[in-house]
């Protein structure tokens, strides 16, 4: 499914025309002038390990990418931090309530479904609830770092990888200091 263009103003319900203003094609309102401004969408993600160094994927229920696994995550609501969203949709997909670790990383990508996404990654552990697939997920399983099924979404990729170094960072950190 493609993005849909806008085609009104959401001020003044004027038409829409593509013009060259400030160095780029943008959406002006041919009635008030407004511009308006198509900025990426803000979405946040949980890298979250079992005790077996396993990571926690989602196989999705949902457009974009039904059928497909990826990390749980969603997009970041006006009034929480990109940590609140984290722990937010970990809970709606997964059933689990978390604390956040530390941050991973942050990645734009592309999306035919929504345009330009920026994807906010945390490591979070587990403090309680029960493990169930909820929201945008049809099943969940905790993967080896090793043997991880394709993940759907390159951002989710990158996360992983971010993790992957992390990890190693702190491993070779603790060999050194023994």
């Amino acid at each position: 499914m493609p993005i849909k263009e806008r085609k009104y103003c959401p001020y003044c319900g004027g038409e829409f025309e593509r013009k060259f203003v400030q160095g780029r094609q943008r959406l002006v309102c041919s009635r008030c002038g407004e511009i308006f401004y198509e900025n990426p969408l803000p979405a946040s993600t949980a890298l979250v390990m079992n005790e077996q160094g396993q990571l926690l994927l989602g196989r999705r229920g949902v457009e974009p990418a039904k059928g497909q696994w990826c990390l749980p995550g969603g997009f970041i609501e006006l009034d929480e931090s990109m940590e609140q969203a984290a722990l937010r949709e970990l809970a709606e997909e997964t059933g689990l309530a978390g604390e956040i670790d530390s941050y991973i990383g942050c990645f734009y990508q592309e999306s035919n479904f929504y345009g330009g996404v920026i994807i906010f990654g945390y490591r979070v552990s587990v403090v309680g609830g029960e493990l169930k697939p909820g929201d945008d997920m049809q099943e969940l399983c905790y993967y080896d770092m090793t043997r991880l099924p394709p993940v759907a979404f390159e951002a989710h990729r990158k996360l992983i990888h971010a993790l992957e170094s992390s990890i190693q960072k702190s491993e070779n950190r603790s060999q050194e200091k023994k």
